[in-house]
């Protein structure tokens, strides 16, 4: 079994992990207040950091060994107090960063969902689904500790490296320099390791993309596994998908993990650096016990921030790909959006019309080919043709799903490019052979194209396509939950419940796009029966291979390799003993 589609490259644009980490910034920014409590807590922090050490240094020098315990018990007591209040504002800090962080993970996550229902078909076309989930759950999920470590480690460390290399130099600038000795080396291999170790984080991130987008599609099509038997071969390569991710995560950690050596063997340099000069340059004489304490606490202050920003640089450079992968989502124009001077449509009639329409979903594969025709408002037309002739394209494009290449649609005069899409789709009830049951009761499943319809409105459209009577045996009628795709009830019931909605909607113009295939013969007519008094004075469009259902409508265009190859009723294009004649007879057969 080949799932080339899944194991291709995901789509991908290299951009600067600077501009990538400004973009992250902005979205703490929106909470500045809070930002600024955490600094000032911040700043307190680093400052009792930065006196320890003094504190360490005078009760050698000046309590210690001069025996003056009194004076020590009370410096131990004025230590404890500062230390004390540093613990609690820690934590104090780190709440803050949580709501923050957990807060601009919401606002990331509502951004992308909200821009993902604005781009068109043709994105959802080319993509799994998968791997679009794994962006809105997994990347952005990652997000959550590089935004509150941005703050909390990146700041603050970065404040509190710089403030004690000044202290340092301040007090003695021979062991300052000493202290940093293993500074050259750290510095080199974070040059050395940073390229390899992001370009392995994003391998990882698109083996992990594809191990969802896999498990999503064979999660949804359980069915047909089980019914061909593929489990044996559905595990192979799932076998073979976690393998590869699992072989790019360890290579990936592999290389991450070449960090912490090197900062404990700078940190070692250092300590050693440190006490050589003190002791053998500068001389015992020359330097108090107090002092050597206190560089030695001060270097282990000093590689501490250094081992957490590296910790930090490593987490960055792990999820700074998931960053860049949500971001691209975010910044993929919608191939179908309002126009920049695009108007509310009005009430409609329902007019339609196609001015020498062509289009085609892929360059040089033309699917209609300068279609025109006008219907009138309240008509209802047949579509009727082979597979792949055009008929969806031609109510895809009223609809505005896709933008045809030449020509215009019209609705009532107005070109559908040159309204708002949301005043277009709001005239428009659209139904077809895949109708979606969303999660929930079958009442809020009706009320979903109408959110303020009353529990009357809403029985009465059930009535009108007979789901009225399936409903209320149901053991809590309209109240029944329903699971994802409206399972537990049958192909039918769910097809009947979505022509309830879409009923309800009340819309101008109406498509049925093989909304009745899965209907059985004894409903179908009972539905035919029930629509009907819909259907009148609205404009329609209805889709069908099985020419039994249309054989009333007002006209049926034959759709044929992209054009319209006939026009008429049933029974003139029955007389003509054309495409249509030659289709209705092998159905009669």
């Amino acid at each position: 079994m080949a799932y080339n589609s899944i194991k291709e490259d995901e789509w991908q644009s290299d951009v600067k992990k600077s501009v990538t980490i400004k973009r992250l910034l902005s979205y703490l920014l929106k909470y500045k207040k809070e930002i600024i409590l955490v600094l000032f807590i911040m700043a307190y922090c680093v400052t009792v950091s930065l006196i320890n050490p003094l504190f360490i240094e005078s009760a050698v020098d000046d309590y210690i060994l001069p025996k003056d315990f009194k004076g020590l018990a009370v410096l131990i007591s004025a230590v404890l107090m500062i230390n004390i209040l540093w613990i609690i504002l820690v934590k104090i800090r780190m709440n803050i960063m949580a709501k923050v962080s957990n807060n601009a993970i919401k606002n990331i996550r509502e951004e992308l969902f909200d821009h993902l229902q604005k781009l068109d078909f043709k994105f959802f076309d080319e993509r799994p689904t998968g791997k679009i989930l794994s962006r809105v759950i997994g990347d952005v999920n990652s997000l959550k500790d590089v935004l509150s470590n941005l703050v909390l480690t990146m700041i603050p460390d970065g404040v509190l490296l710089l403030s004690i290399i000044v202290v340092m130099l301040f007090k003695d600038w021979r062991l300052a320099l000493a202290a940093m000795a293993g500074l050259p080396l750290l510095i080199a291999s974070l040059l050395t390791l940073e390229n390899l170790c992001h370009k392995n984080w994003k391998i990882v991130r698109k083996k992990s993309s594809n191990l969802a987008a896999f498990v999503h599609e064979e999660i949804a099509g359980i069915r047909i596994v089980k019914s061909y038997s593929a489990e044996e071969e559905t595990l192979e390569t799932f076998d073979e998908l976690i393998g590869e991710h699992k072989k790019s995560f360890m290579k990936a950690v592999r290389i991450n993990d070449l960090y912490s050596p090197f900062i404990e063997i700078g940190w070692a340099i250092s300590q050693f650096a440190m006490y050589f000069v003190g002791i053998k340059v500068i001389g015992v004489d020359n330097v108090s016990i107090g002092t050597l304490l206190a560089f030695g606490t001060y270097i282990s202050l000093f590689w501490q921030p250094i081992s957490n920003l590296g910790d930090f640089y490593n987490q960055l450079i792990t999820n700074i790909a998931a960053a860049e992968r949500v971001f691209e989502v975010i910044d993929t124009a919608p191939g179908i959006e309002d126009e920049e001077n695009a108007v509310i449509m009005p009430d409609i009639e329902g007019r339609v019309s196609f001015e020498n329409v062509s289009f085609a979903y892929e360059d040089d594969v033309p699917v209609l080919k300068n279609v025109s025709f006008t219907i009138n408002p309240g008509e209802t037309i047949a579509l009727v043709g082979p597979t792949g002739a055009g008929k969806t394209t031609v109510v895809n494009l009223i609809s505005r799903f896709y933008d045809s290449k030449e020509g215009a649609v019209l609705i009532d005069g107005y070109d559908v490019k040159d309204v708002t899409i949301e005043s277009l789709r709001n005239q428009m009830g659209i139904m077809t052979q895949d109708n979606f049951l969303f999660s929930g009761t079958i009442r809020d499943n009706i009320r979903y194209g109408k959110p303020d319809a009353t529990d009357e409105e809403i029985e009465n459209a059930a009535k009108t396509v007979n789901a009225h009577d399936f409903i209320m045996k149901l053991e809590k009628g309209y109240d029944t939950e329903l699971t994802e795709r409206g399972s537990g009830l049958s192909v039918g019931q769910r097809q009947l419940v979505a022509f309830a909605r879409t009923i309800l909607s009340d819309p101008r113009i109406l498509i049925l796009d093989e909304a009745t295939s899965s209907i059985d013969t004894k409903n179908e007519l009972m539905v035919q029966k029930g629509i009907a008094a819909i259907l009148k004075n609205r404009t329609s469009f209805v889709i069908a291979h099985r020419l039994s259902t249309i054989r009333n409508a007002d006209r049926i265009f034959v759709v044929d390799d992209g054009i319209i190859a006939e026009e008429g009723t049933h029974e003139e294009l029955l007389a003509k003993r054309g495409i249509y004649y030659n289709l209705s007879t092998a159905q009669a057969v």
